[in-house]
């Protein structure tokens, strides 16, 4: 039985962790790295066509965004996460394969230009398609066999929408032992949804650690903070420019502005608009709003709302950009105004022209209410830069830059230790990933100390045997490198012809048995193969 740790160790992006047990390989999530990428992470160390299943944490992107791509691989079985996941990924996974092949037919065109080899997209739409087509829903607190001798269950992690810390039981050898994956915990008393759940008993624990090193302080107002931030900035006249991720804090922020509006607390711009500017946010608000099919996943005071007949986050004013000619005609339009739009971090998206054209403004305001990675364009603005560069032009910042305090949709440091003290039985071993290099250490120092749990924060390809507790190998621990485009376009194409050498491998250990005739038709196929690609 044997844990070995792939994708956000010691980072916060691209989640992946691969568990050996009872004679099958389930991946728990599979997630694409954004932002900075600060260590090289060791393959997949077998072929995603030898994988048995996958368990998805929650439907973000940092979780998610690689399932297309090991399907492409080869990878043929069961995505279980919880049915609201499920139905989120539909729109994000589509939205991401939109992004590839969107940004392949750009670089291609340049490629072209200079008579570079073409850039190969990570996945396709019909890559999305055929991951979604895998999904198995699971609802919350319901065990699952997905083989003989081992079980899944799913509880609420109150992060977003469906989001989950799953609980693994496995039996192999004679023992049991039980596996915990936090995900990404949720804070507490947020808007639309539940807080997280208290922890199950585990031998072990996987924990995120995004806020492993901080609190988020006294609760405040969030209403009347978010109320003061509109009002001075409408009284510059300037537009309040929120980037947020389109699926969960979009959803929160329409909360919160339908109570401002509801309770009048804007003096002389009562009738302002708010322009949700992402097709992805928009089609994400639609699944907030199916209230019969969410039920299970709201607070009981969105549930007292919906039973008045009151749509939580819907308001007068509030309109919706799909087409890029009417996120266009967003900028030419005078009124002080909100503009909601990803991504979150301002790496991609429609934000950055949103960012283009009122940084340079003394009276508008950007606000931030969410995580900013290192190395991304908003963690540069919160850090005070005075120019950041979009679309090649340096861009001067004179409008304000203004941070939410507390709304952070992650735990922090004391609600993380609160979880794992209400683990009924001590866990043999905590593992932390999911966090800053250094916080990850400091998180795993802190829960040794505080609740004298044994701790380790393991980079990537670290493994260990889950019988013995034994750290049983250790992975290379290499800085990454930026990339050209030409390097980039290389390694991609590498990696899928790895992976379909992965594959091949898999299929040759599964053919003993068939006739000789269909081996020897096989044999010479592959060395044909060969023939045409060897190194001359």
């Amino acid at each position: 039985m044997k844990l070995t740790f792939l994708g956000a160790a010691h980072e916060v992006t691209g989640s992946s962790t691969l568990l050996e047990a009872a004679g099958k390989r389930i991946l728990i999530d599979c997630g694409m790295e954004q932002g900075a990428d600060i260590y090289e992470n060791c393959d997949l160390p077998v072929s995603a066509g030898e994988l048995d299943a996958v368990l998805l944490t929650h439907a973000h992107i940092d979780h998610s965004g690689k399932l297309p791509a090991l399907v492409a691989q080869g990878y043929r079985g069961p995505i279980y996460a919880t049915e609201a996941a499920r139905r989120l990924c539909q729109i994000m996974l589509r939205d991401s394969a939109h992004i590839q092949e969107f940004e392949a037919e750009w670089r291609n065109r340049k490629a072209q230009r200079a008579g570079e080899p073409p850039y190969v997209p990570l996945y396709t739409m019909r890559d999305a398609e055929a991951a979604l087509s895998q999904f198995v829903g699971c609802d919350y607190d319901a065990p699952v066999e997905i083989f003989p001798g081992v079980t899944i269950r799913f509880s609420d992690a109150g992060h977003l929408l469906g989001s989950s810390s799953i609980l693994v039981t496995a039996a192999e050898e004679g023992e049991s032992r039980s596996v915990l994956f936090s995900g990404d915990l949720g804070n507490t008393e947020r808007p639309l949804i539940r807080d997280p759940q208290p922890a199950p008993s585990a031998d072990y624990v996987v924990i995120e650690s995004t806020y492993g090193d901080r609190l988020h302080g006294e609760r405040p107002d969030y209403v009347n903070q978010l109320a003061e931030i509109i009002q001075s900035t409408f009284d510059r006249g300037g537009n309040l420019v929120i980037p947020a991720f389109a699926v969960g804090r979009t959803q929160e922020l329409l909360y919160l502005i339908r109570t401002i509006k509801e309770r009048g607390l804007l003096r002389g711009h009562e009738d302002f608009p708010v322009y949700v500017d992402s097709p992805l946010a928009v089609e994400a608000t639609k699944i907030y709003a199916d209230d019969e099919a969410m039920k299970p996943y709201y607070d009981a005071e969105t549930l007292q709302l919906l039973a008045q007949g009151i749509n939580p986050i819907a308001f007068p004013g509030l309109r919706t950009s799909v087409t890029s000619a009417e996120s266009k005609a967003i900028n030419f339009d005078n009124t002080p105004k909100i503009i909601l739009s990803a991504s979150g971090m301002c790496e991609a998206g429609r934000i950055r022209h949103h960012l283009k054209h009122n940084l340079w403004r003394k009276e508008s305001t950007i606000l931030f209410v969410g995580y900013q990675s290192e190395g991304t364009v908003g963690r540069k603005l919160i850090d005070g830069a005075d120019t950041v560069r979009l679309f090649g032009e340096e861009i001067t910042v004179e409008a304000h830059i203004e941070s939410l305090s507390g709304i952070s949709g992650h735990a922090d440091r004391d609600q993380m230790l609160s979880w794992l003290a209400s683990i009924p039985q001590k866990p043999r071993q905590v593992f932390v990933n999911h966090g800053d290099d250094q916080v990850t250490d400091r998180f795993a120092e802190t829960i040794e100390k505080t609740l004298l749990i044994p701790s380790a924060a393991p980079y990537s390809g670290d493994g260990y045997d889950l019988l013995t507790g034994q750290c049983i190998a250790r992975g290379r621990i290499v800085r990454a490198t930026k990339l050209t485009d030409g390097r980039r376009r290389a390694n991609a194409a590498f990696e899928r012809l790895t992976q379909a050498g992965k594959r091949l491998a898999a299929i040759i250990a599964a053919s003993r048995g068939l006739s000789n005739k269909e081996l020897a038709r096989f044999t010479d196929q592959i060395n044909a193969l060969c023939e045409k690609y060897r190194t001359k």
